[in-house]
This record gives structure tokens, C-alpha cells and sequence, in this order.
């Protein structure tokens, strides 16, 4: 009969704790850290729900789910947050080793209810077009500070909305992914929400015939004045006017893009990061680009959301009321 000698079965242990490790950590990376962020922030909701009322949070009832999303919903919501709760609650159980019936009829018959009553219309955050964008530029330019800030700012509006790039991956681009090549620039992007598992992709972006909006150009002048050869592309400046090591978060972009916008007299309110994104797809589309080129562009892996965007920007291009005479 086999039998492990004691130097083996010891190796053997500390095989299996290293492997427990790893798995540990497979698990960990399993979600992107802003998917995990989402699921504990939408939970202790749950939570936060069930404590002030005597239920159970963990484990939970599909009775109860229910009553959670009713609530919400006279909160005015959105369906697509109500959703989105339903989804962490059903995620954080299965990985706490509990079943929750997500599709129970108290659950789904309850959000169809919710969706007669209410309407499901999707109020997404405004697009960033052309003249805008112009306006954003022209602003920056103007301002009365160091001129590297100027070039970092105006850079980050210019690729952000020529790339298509979601606010995350525009703070996550490294002076490595980007290629200079006779056409433009080349951007390789890593990782993305569509690409969690790091296959890569890569965005072109030509020269414009406007230097001054001019992706390229700008980005040039931003690597040559900031010294940048190395890591973390858009980063943080400390007191005055020097350049730190660290990287910019994803919510500076939202907070740029709000501040230029109020100083160029524009109501900013119902404008966010992914206002560049969605300015791009809509400038797009206006203009006369194909679906399928979008997509490649912006890295979206359903034609649902491309295809809103050429709706909105076809709403008055081939509007009926175009052919009447009055």
C-alpha cells in the first residue's frame, strides 16, 4: 500500500496551504475592486434596511427582497439601480454559501409591477458634443495657471472624449500604452469593465486638422513638459505646481469636467465622467460613423447602448416633421 513518507506529506501541506492562498486570491480578483465596492455598499443598504425594520439581512427571504425594492422605489429610483441592488443581494449570499431565489415570482412580478407604475426610462447623464467640448477647451486655455496644468486638464478632456474612454481608464492609462506612430497615437489599454480577465485592446487616435483640439498634440505637449518617461500618465500635483508620483483618481475626472463646465457658463449638473464617453458615441453618430466603428472605439460589447446613442443623435437629423412645409 502507498504511503506518503513524513519529509513528502510536510511538502505536501505546504503545497496545499499555498494553493489555499492562491485560491484565496482568485477569488479576490475574481471582480473588478469597483464590482466588489458596488456589491458591499448595495448589501449594507439591504442591511441598513432590515435592521430598522426586524428582519433578517443574512440569510434572506425573497419576501423580503421584495419589500426592499418597494421601498426604493418610492425613493425614485431608477429601475436600473433596483436592479443592480437585486443582483448584490443575490451575489454576496452565493458567496456567503447561501441560495437565494432571485427569480421568485414575489420578487419578478413585483418589479414588473414597479415598472408599469413607474416607467422605466433611462435618464442617462448628458453627452459632452463638439461645441461643448470646444467651450471646455477654450476655457482651460484661458485660465490664469502654470501651464502644465493647463496641458494635463485639457489632455484628459481631449483624450477622454476622442478615445471613448470610460473615467477609470482614462486614470489607469500608464505612459507605456501609449505608441507614437506616423498616423497618431496608439493607445493600448490593458484592462477595461468589458475586458476584466486583461486581454488587451487598442485605440487609434489620428491627428486632428485643428491642432488645438488635437488629441495628439495635446498629449505631446503634456508628456514633454511634465518630464513623464515612466508609470501613472495623469497624476496628481502637490502644493503649487509639482507633479507627485501618484495617480489620479476617476472621480477628478467627473470634477473636471464640472468645474470647466460651470466656468464656460454651462449648467453642469446633469454631466459626469461618462459624459465624454457618451459625447463621443453621440458626435459620432451625428456625424455619420457606423455602428460597428463606435463600438470599436468605445469597446462596448452590446449594440443596445451604441445604438440609444445614434437614436439620440438622429432625433432631429431624420425627424418626420422635416418634410412638412409650414
Amino acid at each position: 500500500m502507498f504511503q506518503i513518507k513524513p519529509k513528502a506529506k510536510s511538502e505536501l501541506n505546504i503545497n496545499i496551504k499555498k494553493l489555499q492562498e492562491e485560491t484565496l486570491l482568485n477569488l479576490q480578483n475574481s471582480k473588478a475592486k469597483n464590482t466588489i465596492r458596488a456589491y458591499k455598499s448595495d448589501f449594507n443598504d439591504f442591511s441598513l434596511f432590515c435592521n430598522k425594520n426586524g428582519f433578517n439581512s443574512f440569510p434572506t427571504n425573497p419576501q423580503i427582497v421584495s419589500l426592499y425594492l418597494t421601498n426604493l422605489s418610492k425613493n425614485d429610483l431608477k429601475m436600473s439601480t433596483l436592479k443592480r441592488r437585486l443582483v448584490s443581494i443575490g451575489i454576496v449570499h452565493k458567496l456567503k454559501g447561501h441560495y437565494l431565489d432571485t427569480k421568485h415570482p414575489s420578487i419578478i412580478e413585483n418589479i414588473m409591477g414597479i415598472k408599469r407604475r413607474k416607467g422605466s426610462i433611462q435618464r442617462g447623464k448628458k453627452p459632452i458634443l463638439i461645441n461643448n467640448l470646444k467651450n471646455i477647451i477654450n476655457v482651460i486655455d484661458d485660465q490664469k495657471i502654470e501651464e502644465i496644468k493647463k496641458l494635463r486638464d485639457r489632455s484628459i478632456i481631449l483624450i477622454g472624449f476622442s478615445g471613448g474612454f470610460r473615467r477609470n481608464e482614462i486614470v489607469s492609462l500608464d505612459y507605456e500604452d501609449l505608441d507614437f506612430v506616423q498616423e497618431g497615437l496608439k493607445i493600448n489599454l490593458r484592462r477595461s469593465k468589458t475586458d476584466q480577465f486583461g486581454e488587451g485592446s487598442a485605440k487609434g487616435l489620428p491627428y486632428f486638422e485643428n491642432s488645438k483640439y488635437c488629441p495628439v498634440v495635446s498629449i505631446t505637449e503634456w508628456i514633454k513638459i511634465s518630464k513623464i518617461n515612466s508609470g501613472a500618465l495623469f497624476r496628481r500635483f502637490n502644493k503649487g505646481s509639482k507633479l507627485s508620483e501618484k495617480r489620479l483618481t476617476d472621480q477628478t475626472v467627473a470634477l473636471l469636467i464640472k468645474e470647466y463646465l460651470k466656468l464656460a457658463g454651462i449648467e453642469n449638473t446633469n454631466y459626469s465622467g461618462h459624459s465624454l464617453r457618451s459625447g463621443f458615441a453621440t458626435s459620432a453618430a451625428e456625424a455619420g460613423a457606423e455602428e460597428r466603428s463606435i463600438m470599436a472605439m468605445t469597446g462596448h460589447k452590446s449594440t443596445e447602448m451604441v445604438r440609444r446613442y445614434i437614436k439620440e443623435a438622429n432625433l432631429f437629423k431624420n425627424n418626420a416633421l422635416n418634410k412638412i412645409k409650414l
